[in-house]
């Protein structure tokens, strides 16, 4: 099966022989700020072939937390856009996390519109040949995005689900609704979230 040149670019890209660049020797970071994560997006709906793909693919996986194996796996049917209030959308979890349901925000409604209007098969996701996306390509599509942005470490498509564990505890969220929407089942995976929010202990008190 022959490779496609964008995945053929992420490796070098990661080799630092790209016109010559030195590797990426920047602290690993596991996860990006609300305002990164918009910035990452926006940018992505204006870079490859597929840029209204690839923005409503990063916007998904930032608002509702989704794993990269989550994303690609999005089917039309885990969606009802027909609904007349609020668009609920079955949140499918995998590696044995709870799925649940979540609502749709407006733009994004738009956003899936558009693009089922385009669609001719069962997944939100597809790759230029017809078939579901790869996980590999997204990762191309952060990592572009991200070196677009001008960001000095390299963006995972996971960082985008930590963004939205981080985004909501900064918020003020309760934990246990954290917990729920993100399909953690044990809530030790939800109180990294929680433990390291400035926002949320800048609010505790002794009088």
């Amino acid at each position: 099966m022959a490779v496609t040149a964008e995945i053929v670019e992420l490796a070098r890209h990661r080799k630092g022989q790209v016109c010559g660049e030195k590797p990426n020797v920047a602290p690993r970071r596991k996860y990006l700020s609300p305002d990164e994560a918009r910035r990452v997006i926006d940018v992505a709906g204006r870079l490859g072939r597929n840029p209204d793909r690839d923005q409503l693919l990063l916007t998904m996986m930032y608002r509702h937390g989704l794993r990269v194996s989550e994303a690609v796996d999005l089917r039309w049917t885990d969606f009802d856009l027909e609904a007349s209030r609020d668009r609920p959308f079955w949140v499918r979890r995998l590696k044995g996390s709870k799925s649940t349901t979540h609502t749709l925000e407006p733009d994004t409604v738009r956003l899936l519109v558009r693009a089922k209007k385009r669609a001719d098969g069962i997944y939100v996701f597809r790759s230029e040949r017809g078939g579901k996306l790869s996980t590999d390509i997204v990762r191309v599509i952060c990592e572009r995005a991200g070196r677009a942005a001008g960001f000095g470490f390299r963006v995972r498509p996971h960082m985008f689900r930590h963004a939205a564990g981080f985004t909501l505890a900064e918020e003020g969220t309760d934990t246990r609704l954290i917990q729920d929407f993100l399909g953690h089942k044990d809530i030790k995976s939800t109180v990294i979230y929680t433990e390291t929010s400035q926002h949320r202990l800048a609010a505790v008190r002794v009088r």
